[in-house]
């Protein structure tokens, strides 16, 4: 995940940067994928789908359970 500016993306939670650049690192071994630019995009892009893929349940989990 980049760190743009001029991202429509604004975090709502302070240090919610970190809490997802941690996870996007733990996914990123977990699937022994070396996230940067000479790696693969669907290598790189299945760790950001890893990513929402969690969230979801995350918040599916906060609301009061899963479908």
């Amino acid at each position: 995940m980049a760190n743009n500016n001029n991202s429509s993306n604004q975090l709502v939670v302070p240090g919610a940067q970190q809490a997802i650049d941690q996870m996007k690192y733990e996914i990123a071994s977990e699937f022994g994928v070396n996230l940067g630019a000479e790696t693969t995009a669907r290598a790189n892009g299945s760790v950001g789908g890893e990513i929402t893929k969690r969230l979801v349940t995350m918040a599916q989990q906060s609301f009061g359970g899963a479908r």
